[in-house]
């Protein structure tokens, strides 16, 4: 059984950085694109960003220049590293996978940025 587990959120400053991570379990995720997603009280999930098996990545708007989504093959991991970051930034981050047609998700990691 594929089990997506996410790490390294926390409460930070405006302007300050974290960095999440997804560690995988019960599959080699390295053939995969892996995402994250974050959802906000009262708002629907959204799709931060993702990386494709040949390292391509993508981003939404908000957080391009800002964010950097990486994955270390060897430790069968994903990792966000997210800067400057703004109140707008706080959400329930999640990993995400597609496997076999279905859509696997981490358990989440709340981000909250505030003074």
């Amino acid at each position: 059984q594929v089990q997506l587990v996410e790490s390294g959120g926390g409460l930070v400053q405006p302007g300050g950085s974290l960095r999440l991570s997804c560690a995988a379990s019960g599959a080699i995720i390295s053939t995969y694109t892996m995402s994250w997603y974050r959802q906000a009280p009262g708002k629907q999930r959204e799709l931060v960003a993702f990386i494709t098996s040949g390292r391509s990545t993508n981003y939404v708007d908000s957080v391009k220049g800002r964010f950097t989504i990486s994955r270390d093959n060897a430790k069968n991991t994903v990792a966000l590293q997210m800067n400057s970051l703004n109140p707008e930034d706080s959400a329930v981050y999640y990993c995400s996978v597609v496997m076999q047609g279905s859509q696997l998700w981490g358990q989440g990691t709340q981000v909250t940025v505030s003074s």
